[in-house]
């Protein structure tokens, strides 16, 4: 029989690069990304025993998303982007001509413009591919409230972005 840590191991194994992709998308920075997706686990670990036998991995999500949305109201700003002491990004991507770096730059650059509520819904629909019911249970809404967040969204990011960006997202 496997032991409360063997299991909780092999759920990290298997939900951590998801949950770091949501976790980055959702705070526009992998190193705070990197800091939720621990204190979610911190938080999971803790309630192991009761949340193994349910759904472990839509828990995590929605303690991610609560987790970020939570950091968003404390700060009451917008997230920057981290420069190093040096003074280079090292996230930017550097120009090798690809096509796909830019698109995905810009993607990221317009989600960050948008509210965390609407970040959630659009990161949990189109990158993480949940249905508009899964993504009301993850951010205890309703429906029709996934399906309004997700059409402003939607138009905020048309007038933010190249209407070639976001032919990626339908």
């Amino acid at each position: 029989m496997a032991t409360r840590g063997e299991d909780f191991d092999d759920f990290v194994r298997g939900s951590a690069t998801r949950l770091l992709r949501t976790a980055v998308l959702l705070t526009g920075d992998r190193g705070v990304g990197e800091d939720l997706v621990q204190e979610t686990y911190e938080r999971i670990y803790v309630h192991w025993p009761r949340i193994r036998t349910g759904a472990p991995e839509a828990y995590a999500r929605k303690t991610l998303t609560n987790l970020a949305a939570n950091r968003w109201r404390k700060r009451q700003r917008r997230p920057t982007e981290v420069t190093l002491i040096d003074g280079h990004d090292h996230d930017r991507p550097t120009p090798d001509g690809s096509e796909a770096y830019a698109v995905r730059r810009e993607l990221l650059a317009a989600l960050q413009e948008l509210a965390p509520r609407q970040r959630a819904v659009i990161v949990l629909r189109y990158y993480d591919d949940l249905t508009e019911a899964q993504t009301a249970e993850v951010l205890g809404c309703s429906v029709g409230t996934v399906k309004s967040q997700t059409s402003r969204a939607l138009d905020r990011l048309r007038l933010i972005t190249e209407p070639a960006i976001l032919e990626g997202l339908r």
